[in-house]
């Protein structure tokens, strides 16, 4: 069977206009502040950044004093990882001048998640995948790959879309009436899937959309998975939006919904 498309390559500059310009992002403003208090990033601590995109996470644990290497199968988010960030962004107002990332340009590789080529074995302290396993095809492989270049007790952060209440095309917010609540509407969890996600879903003209594919999968399929690996879930935290609803008669409910069902979950999982 042909490896599917996950990559994100086609809308590099899209995802990078997203973190870095947007104030009030979920990476900002909910994953980082979590993923800085859970790595707990410092010097002499060896950090492998898996699927880094453009270096958004990586710079973050660098300028906290950490030695990162990040990778990615986009050569396209990885030509923008190598950048130094102020050549490929405008200042703003509330943002007028950035310092250069201190991740040098050799440490980031356009490299599958499951060929890690330029990892040694048991030389990595920290890996993170973040808002990426969701999209990776091959969950065994990365996996195993993950173990392999972990030192022993060495630890593995995932942060995933929330299987059990974000799937792709069978999930969704409904309001009922009658009691006048928000619920969130599951349609399917326990089955592995494979998705096709528009990745342009403003754009009219059908030639210039671009899609990726996705993988759903149970939260049972990832532990079985890092068990496989050698890899044993110690932490898992779940993580809520940190928005707010404009004023409304449905405001307040939205916002007490917001807090009941997370958007993310994270697992933390040690090399035995």
């Amino acid at each position: 069977m042909a490896e599917k498309n996950t990559s994100w390559g086609a809308v590099a500059n899209w995802y990078d206009d997203l973190l870095e310009d947007s104030a009030d992002s979920y990476q900002k403003n909910v994953i980082m502040p979590n993923l800085i208090r859970l790595v707990d990033p410092k010097k002499g601590m060896t950090i492998l950044d898996v699927a880094c995109g453009q270096g958004y996470f990586a710079r973050a644990f660098a300028e906290n004093g950490a030695t990162v290497t990040g990778c990615d199968v986009s050569a396209e988010l990885i030509e923008l990882a190598r950048a130094p960030l102020p050549s490929r962004r405008r200042p703003t107002a509330l943002e007028p001048t950035k310092v250069l990332s201190p991740v040098s340009s050799s440490q980031f590789h356009v490299a599958s998640s499951d060929k890690l080529l330029f990892a040694a074995d048991s030389t990595v302290d920290i890996i993170t995948i973040v808002l990426a396993l969701q999209n990776i095809e091959n969950l065994s492989g990365t996996l195993a790959e993950c173990s392999r270049v972990l030192k022993s007790g060495g630890s593995l952060f995932v942060v995933l879309n929330h299987p059990a209440f974000r799937v792709p095309q069978s999930s969704s917010w409904q309001w009922e009436e009658a009691t006048t609540k928000q619920f969130r509407r599951i349609d399917a969890y326990m089955s592995d899937k494979t998705l096709k996600i528009d990745m342009t879903p403003g754009e009219i003209d059908k030639n210039k959309k671009k899609f990726t594919v996705s993988f759903h999968r149970p939260l049972q399929s990832y532990f079985k998975a890092l068990n496989k690996a050698g890899l044993a879930v110690t932490r898992l935290e779940e993580w809520i939006s940190h928005k707010k609803s404009q004023k409304g008669p449905r405001a307040d409910e939205e916002d007490r919904m917001r807090k009941e069902i997370p958007m993310f979950v994270c697992l933390e999982a040690k090399k035995v």
